[in-house]
């Protein structure tokens, strides 16, 4: 009778204990769910930049006239290194990764002297040796586009060539990093620039841009164009990023932007697979010409203008997590679970009937 009440006690007791843990590794999670956390600024406030991921770190680069900075940033640490700055100093260019190497194409390179000038440049940043390449330049000099990666080639959509009659561009060029050169596919239906982009499932969606609330969809493997739900508020320069659907729900965020001549601090989310958009938590800082990175399905907003009127550069780092966002498992989280599973299977297997063949026993205690 005494062993039994033990017996018991154990099982309650493992049972409070893993409650308990279970408690700890989730709570957190749901507090933190469609929220912003502010986090080390840039050591260098800019505007107009790009970023992009490669090995968990996030690059800032470029961005506000005659800024070549880059600044790399660890969101494990919350701490940030200069690295080597880009050959070419430019804005408005369009930034990807290909096999853990950025690709920065196009872009403003002019300056306060001689003004605005769309450049078809094509340089490549190698984080893991800090240096730069000069590579086969894009055939249509533009500036005020994205860049985004479909099985290891750039797409270079739409754009901005400020040339009069000032208008945007429809152009669609593809860049192979593997033999270095160009080839043009299906232009854009409506042309548009200073819009926001990202890639699902192997399409790219093209979203807003300069008066214009399209929301419209290619398919590289088609090589064809299709629409999508507009994005309910039409903003400019504004920045998107999808997240994976492995630890939150696949979605892009198109985060912050202009409208009116003022910046704005909206969190915009579509999801592709039933073509709806919703609203998240708004941004703190108002920003339109930032950057926004994924790591780990985790958003970061990164620099830009936090107005129109006097330009006022930001610094500001921002964390968005996703509403229904599953954190990544501790993996010392699994030691005390490890040792619940045992002392339940050792407390199983000495109250196991007498009567039981050595065959039962072991397949119930799992030996």
């Amino acid at each position: 009778m005494l062993n039994m009440k033990k017996t018991a006690s154990t099982i309650v007791l493992i049972f409070i204990l893993s409650f308990s843990m279970s408690t700890f590794l989730v709570s957190p999670t749901n507090a933190a769910e469609d929220s912003w956390t502010t986090l080390e600024p840039m050591p260098t406030a800019r505007a107009i930049i790009g970023v992009a991921v490669v090995d968990g770190k996030i690059y800032a680069i470029g961005g506000s006239y005659d800024s070549c900075g880059v600044e790399e940033y660890d969101p494990v640490t919350n701490t940030w290194t200069t690295k080597t700055p880009m050959p070419t100093p430019r804005i408005w260019f369009g930034i990807a990764v290909v096999e853990n190497k950025i690709y920065v194409i196009g872009g403003d390179s002019g300056n306060w002297t001689v003004g605005i000038t769309p450049t078809n440049v094509n340089e490549v940043y190698d984080p893991a040796t800090d240096t730069w390449e000069t590579l086969t330049p894009m055939p249509t000099p533009r500036m005020n586009l994205d860049a985004n990666v479909v099985n290891g080639k750039i797409y270079m959509i739409g754009g901005f060539d400020y040339t009069w009659p000032y208008y945007s561009l429809d152009e669609n060029e593809v860049y192979d990093p593997s033999t270095d050169s160009w080839i043009t596919k299906a232009s854009i239906p409506n042309a548009t620039d200073a819009y926001s982009s990202a890639v699902v499932d192997n399409k790219i969606y093209v979203i807003g841009g300069r008066g214009y609330s399209f929301n419209q969809i290619y398919d590289p493997e088609t090589d064809t164009w299709s629409s999508g739900t507009p994005i309910p508020v039409e903003v400019d320069y504004a920045s998107a990023a999808a997240t994976t659907g492995e630890m939150a729900p696949k979605r892009i965020y198109v985060i912050g932007g202009k409208r009116y001549m003022d910046a704005v601090n909206l969190t915009q989310i579509y999801d592709p697979e039933i073509d709806t958009w919703s609203t998240g938590t708004a941004m703190p800082t108002s920003r339109y010409g930032l950057g926004v990175a994924v790591v780990n399905d985790v958003l970061y907003a990164i620099g830009g203008r936090e107005g129109w009127f006097g330009f006022p550069i930001s610094a500001a780092n921002e964390q968005y997590t996703p509403a229904g966002y599953i954190p990544e498992f501790p993996s010392w989280a699994i030691l005390p679970l490890l040792l619940v599973a045992t002392l339940v299977a050792i407390l199983c297997k000495k109250r196991l009937p007498k009567n039981l063949s050595n065959q039962q026993k072991s397949f119930i205690s799992g030996d």
